[in-house]
């Protein structure tokens, strides 16, 4: 698992969902009768414990989404510490609620772990595990979109990637092209071709005046020119076996 989905919104769904489930668990099954509650109370700790595991799934979303912005990454991992975190909060929450006043269960907590505890963790892991990999699938599509500043404050350009064809310098200036409404269009900023290399890197230099975005690389015209989406562009010796390579 690759991925994480650290939508508060998505994350505190899912932790409704397992509220629900542990709520119908409880009130039917009845895993926590040890002699000492009374019928009356089924409905109110069958309440209880599904409100914790809404609470405690809702800190580690909050806890999850702080990891993931700091490391930027996730990996299966991590994915089980968070869902052993949340076993571990879930346990801390439900015996505090188990112990109160109101209920005052008769169970110790070793007692309370093997005998209730268990049950809950065998019954709610896999929903959790199938719930966070559908959580992978809500996701959003982001599209990649290259911001260009210039020297002037005007130099300004926001495009999508994919609609990036080349750059190609201009004294002092850098020309970019692009395609819009299906049509090549260009755009002079203030830059330095090299700059523009340093910022976004999956560019490839085919001649010291020329970048372009290897997703519009067509066909070869001849040994020294390559077609490109509605241009076609010189090619300088020394860069040949970098575009050969593509």
């Amino acid at each position: 698992m690759k991925q994480i989905n650290i939508c508060i919104k998505h994350n505190l769904l899912v932790g409704l969902l397992i509220g629900l489930w542990l709520f119908v668990f409880a009130f039917i099954i009845k895993p926590f009768d040890d002699g000492t509650i009374n019928l009356r109370a089924w409905f109110f700790i069958s309440f209880g414990f599904s409100v914790m595991a809404f609470l405690c799934y809702g800190l580690l979303t909050i806890i999850q989404k702080s990891l993931y912005k700091r490391i930027e990454k996730w990996n299966s991992s991590l994915e089980i510490i968070a869902i052993f975190l949340f076993h571990i909060l879930y346990l801390i929450g439900v015996f505090t609620f188990y112990k109160c006043p109101i209920l005052n269960g008769g169970y110790n907590f070793s007692e309370f772990f093997s005998i209730i505890f268990i049950k809950v963790a065998l019954i709610i892991t896999p929903v959790i595990i199938l719930a966070r990999r559908y959580l992978i699938k809500l996701i959003p599509i982001k599209e990649d979109v290259l911001l260009f500043k210039g020297e002037n404050r005007l130099d300004v350009l926001k495009i999508k990637k994919a609609d990036l064809v080349c750059i190609s310098n201009a004294q002092n200036y850098v020309e970019i092209f692009y395609i819009e409404d299906g049509k090549l269009q260009s755009k002079l900023i203030r830059s330095s071709l090299k700059k523009v290399q340093d910022d976004f890197d999956f560019l490839v230099q085919i001649h010291r005046s020329h970048l372009i975005n290897p997703m519009h690389f067509k066909s070869w015209r001849n040994a020294n020119t390559i077609i490109l989406t509605q241009i076609e562009l010189p090619v300088s010796r020394n860069y040949k076996d970098v575009l050969m390579a593509l």
